[in-house]
């Protein structure tokens, strides 16, 4: 079996052609990022075709911000750059979604099966939600363009097959009367050399709280807010992550006593970061399932989280973390009075978390699993 692996960005797909190609099933890894970037942040000599002038018009127009994300065009642009490829003697084309239509009916015509990965809920279902979002704050909704929501409804009809990261995600699928025998769910893995856990956690007087994305409404950061502040004299809470365009704003009309926000740090930073949190906490309204919620629990944080963010696929609730309602500022504000109130239950949960990704939740296994669907479709 030999697999192509095509994505427009980073994602998961690293550890998946770096996997596919330990196994010696991959065929070619097409990415925007260069050749040596790839080999740097993987550390395999892999095959690699890539489309470098596609990852600088991203990086210029994140610079610039001007005005809405060419998203449109730098999928249809690396769809084209994929049908380009040479697809003999591949057996299978995983393509991102919006960045492989074009590439699907070359790959069909190769004889090659499809999968399609989506690594957040269903289009539509996404667009709904954080419109409604945007609106009930009185923001501007970051819409997603017309031509992308239809190209990715293409794709996922004319895809062998879709994978998605959770049931969660899945569900937003089936809702929309796409088939269960089209999905293939397989949960995200986590790096247990680089996320640890530490010693035994000394029990703070003042609880730290801990935030890691991008600081904006997709994330939940509005519902954290409000309700942190019911707590802001017994807790911190350090928001770590780049803050979401034109959300500057809203964060200064916020009541922000008590709150650290930190921006961006890089990545190595963060497994440090983890290890000196009592609580990470997570409320997204819409996600598949988030790497940083695994990085947490390996981490031994026992975390709050949201049903969208694909909790019930490793949250088990009171045990390693607490699972809250969708949208909900209730919810949320009672979960973190739960947890900043009670250092013993913490210190048990945190036990819990790093025992719960140990069994299931590596990049290996994920492969693994990966390699099995594979199979299994092309038989």
């Amino acid at each position: 079996m030999k697999v192509m692996v095509s994505t427009h960005g980073r994602f998961h797909a690293f550890e998946l052609a770096k996997g596919l190609h330990d196994h010696s099933a991959l065929h070619q890894l097409l990415t925007p990022y260069p050749v040596w970037a790839v080999r740097k942040v993987t550390g395999a000599d892999m095959p690699v075709r890539s489309a470098v002038w596609i990852e600088l018009v991203k990086r210029l127009s994140n610079k610039a911000r001007l005005g809405s994300k060419p998203d449109a065009f730098v999928g249809k642009s690396f769809g084209k750059f994929a049908a380009r490829t040479d697809m003999a003697d591949a057996d299978i084309f995983v393509g991102w979604s919006n960045a492989s239509l074009e590439a699907i009916p070359v790959a069909h015509a190769a004889g090659l099966k499809v999968i399609i990965e989506r690594g957040s809920s269903h289009i539509e279902h996404q667009t709904e939600v954080l419109k409604t979002a945007y609106q009930a704050l009185g923001m501007k909704p970051a819409e997603t363009s017309v031509e992308v929501i239809e190209r990715e409804l293409a794709e996922y009809d004319l895809a062998d097959a879709i994978a998605v990261p959770s049931q969660f995600a899945a569900k937003t699928f089936t809702d929309r009367g796409v088939s269960t025998d089209k999905l293939i769910i397989n949960n995200y893995g986590v790096d247990l050399t680089r996320f640890t856990s530490s010693e035994k956690r000394t029990a703070r007087d003042i609880p730290k709280i801990l935030f890691v994305g991008q600081v904006g409404v997709r994330k939940g950061i509005p519902n954290l807010l409000k309700a942190f502040e019911t707590h802001k004299d017994n807790a911190e809470l350090h928001l770590v992550g780049p803050i979401e365009p034109g959300f500057e704003s809203y964060l200064r009309d916020s009541p922000t006593d008590g709150v650290v926000i930190n921006g961006p740090v890089a990545g190595n930073a963060l497994p440090a970061i983890y290890k000196n949190t009592d609580i990470f906490c997570l409320p997204s309204l819409e996600e598949g399932f988030p790497l940083v919620n695994l990085q947490a629990l390996t981490s031994g944080c026992p975390i709050i989280t949201t049903e969208a963010a694909g909790a019930a696929d490793i949250i088990q609730d009171g045990r390693n973390g607490l699972i809250i309602a969708n949208d909900s500022v209730e919810a949320l504000t009672d979960a973190l009075q739960k947890l900043i109130g009670d250092a013993t239950l913490r210190n048990q949960m945190s036990g819990a978390a790093i025992a719960s990704v140990q069994d299931g939740f590596t990049w290996e296994q994920y492969v693994s699993r990966a390699m099995a669907t594979f199979e299994n479709l092309l038989s």
